[in-house]
């Protein structure tokens, strides 16, 4: 089981990831804004992120 951090601003999307993932057995995590993501995933808390590269406020570019 690994978990993974889920950087995304459309709820729809995050939500169809996250079931996804967690019906395969995975921990999930969903925040919707670039800064929140990167508070996250410096969390260390994560194995994986996905991320969205249009996010407002600061982009994915940024975050990577």
């Amino acid at each position: 089981m690994a978990r993974i951090l889920i950087v995304e601003d459309e709820a729809r999307i995050a939500s169809f990831l996250a079931m996804g993932l967690r019906a395969a057995g995975h921990q999930t995590t969903v925040v919707d804004a670039g800064r929140r993501g990167l508070d996250e995933a410096l969390s260390g808390g994560h194995d994986l992120m996905v991320l969205d590269l249009g996010l407002p406020g600061m982009d994915g570019q940024e975050v990577l």
